[in-house]
């Protein structure tokens, strides 16, 4: 039995976007962005699709916020800083958080196992698991706990 269902879905308000909210009862939805004006046009868009088709946003993960070279601990904000952040805060959506760019990220999604479960002490897992608490505190405040389930049968069946 799941708590969460989550559709990673591309930038922008696609085909893929409006068939799934055209067909599916969203409970809320997560715009993901990163710094730079480029994404966040596209965040804008998917923002105002949802708000059209009445599916609450949950709020703002700003992904690849910056980069800490692991030789010298100098952060660098490659793509900008704060793009995110104020998107949030123009939209007075909430800002769920920022993810770094780190190598062991993609290298534990490739090997099945998350850094959060794999480095669950490093400062980047728990920036992430930051982000998955606030997602859930947003969630439960819509009162999605107490909305009914949809059955989603896959295949033919018959």
């Amino acid at each position: 039995e799941l708590d969460y269902l989550v559709f990673d879905l591309p930038p922008g308000t696609g085909d893929i976007q409006l068939t799934l909210v055209q067909t599916i009862p969203l409970s809320g939805s997560v715009i993901v962005t990163t710094p730079q004006e480029v994404s966040l046009i596209d965040a804008r868009k998917g923002l105002k699709m949802f708000e059209r088709v009445n599916v609450p946003v949950f709020g703002i993960i700003e992904n690849m916020s910056y980069f800490i070279a692991p030789d010298t601990g100098t952060k660098y904000d490659i793509f900008g800083t704060g793009g995110g952040q104020k998107f949030a805060e123009d939209f007075n959506v909430n800002f769920l958080g920022g993810i770094p760019i780190d190598p062991r990220i993609r290298e534990g999604g490739d090997k099945g196992k998350p850094i959060v479960y794999d480095t669950p002490d490093s400062e980047n897992a728990k920036s992430i698991l930051s982000i998955a608490e606030n997602l859930v505190k947003e969630a439960e405040k819509s009162g999605l706990k107490g909305k009914p389930k949809i059955e989603i049968l896959l295949g033919n069946d018959n």
